[in-house]
């Protein structure tokens, strides 16, 4: 049984989002950034990454863990380096920001490392790969994140470390850029809380409950059991996605001098940690880049059809596949959506300017 849901034109829910964040202090440049980011989120089907963190990100600023109106922060620049402090500001304005500075070094030097700490939740990383592959660059970037534990250790029963995602973007002439973007657990929390919202189960093998049972509910991830513990989300990939998540966890927290998941913390909000390495493909093989990887494309994409498959796909195909069917509307479920206008109300928001906003959302 699913909750139902509205739909809602990509415009109208960039402008919807964008006069919220204003309402909450943000500067007309920062509400633009952070919800154009959100909005791509949902359009590429990535509901976990999209408009849905509203609720949280108000409520975080209204508890002083995000701050509005901050600035990526230079405090180290060593040629090819460059090091950031995100200043506890909105991640689509630091991730962003952070991402031209490395885009500048890189068109410069032909290679790019960008350490970012202490920026608030940089939202779907797979934006940052695509800003540098628009720019012709490939991107390579580890990610770990500050909040509770979700992600329990292969063999492990409980949460250790969080959803970790790795992502790699790589540019091409004439066509769009493949983009691999994936949390190192099976799913990202969002996911988890997407299904909670429409009512929904999560697939088996997917969580663990509180006591480190197999479960398939996803209030696990919410709400305390009797004993006063959360489940938690399984790695991908057995061993291996739990490998991956550690050197994110390593690459991303310490590497950049940032801090690691180590202990149960009172964060105040969601913060992330980046180390992304930008590379100008053209200073290491010129046209042979290019002529290879469409090549070896072409050669996968010749591969029989499985059976229950309608195509062999590359990496970022499915997303610009979801963003042309909902550029008409984006679905959004009436609980998440009931919780937006809770939060634009917290913010001062009044119910005449919430419905000017949202009056031109409609049932699925």
């Amino acid at each position: 049984m699913s909750a139902a849901e509205i739909v809602i034109s990509p415009a109208a829910l960039r402008a919807y989002v964008a006069a919220v964040l204003e309402a909450g202090g943000s500067a007309a440049r920062e509400a633009e950034l952070t919800a154009s980011n959100l909005v791509l989120a949902n359009l590429s089907g990535h509901d976990s990454h999209g408009v849905g963190m509203i609720p949280q990100y108000i409520g975080f600023l209204r508890g002083g863990g995000l701050i509005a109106n901050q600035h990526a922060r230079v405090t180290g620049d060593m040629g090819s380096m460059i090091m950031v402090d995100g200043c506890r500001g909105y991640g689509q304005v630091i991730g962003h920001e952070s991402m031209q500075l490395g885009i500048v070094r890189a068109q410069r030097d032909g290679l790019a490392l960008v350490a970012l700490r202490n920026s608030h939740h940089i939202g779907r990383i797979g934006q940052w790969a695509e800003d540098c592959a628009a720019a012709g660059l490939v991107s390579i970037h580890f990610v770990n994140a500050l909040l509770r534990p979700l992600v329990a250790p292969w063999a492990g029963a409980d949460a250790r470390f969080t959803t970790n995602p790795f992502c790699v973007g790589v540019p091409r002439t004439g066509s769009a850029p493949m983009i691999l973007d994936f949390a190192t657990s099976k799913v990202a929390l969002g996911k988890v809380r997407v299904a909670m919202q429409n009512e929904k189960e999560m697939a088996a093998g997917t969580l663990i409950d509180g006591r480190g049972y197999p479960t398939t509910d996803p209030h696990v991830m919410f709400e305390q059991d009797l004993q006063n513990k959360l489940g938690a989300i399984l790695p991908f990939g057995e061993h291996k996605g739990y490998g991956m998540a550690l050197m994110c966890e390593i690459l991303a927290g310490a590497l950049t001098g940032g801090e690691t998941l180590h202990k149960v913390g009172d964060y105040a909000a969601i913060y992330n940690n980046m180390l992304s390495i930008i590379i100008d493909p053209a200073r290491l093989a010129g046209a042979r880049f290019g002529e290879q990887m469409e090549a070896f494309i072409a050669w996968v994409k010749q591969s029989p059809t499985a059976p229950g498959y309608d195509k062999v796909r590359i990496s970022g195909e499915p997303e610009l596949e979801m963003r042309a069917r909902r550029e008409s509307g984006i679905p959004i479920d009436v609980n998440t959506w009931a919780d937006m206008h809770e939060a634009a109300r917290q913010v001062g928001m009044s119910e005449a300017v919430l419905q000017r906003h949202t009056g031109a959302a409609r049932p699925a």
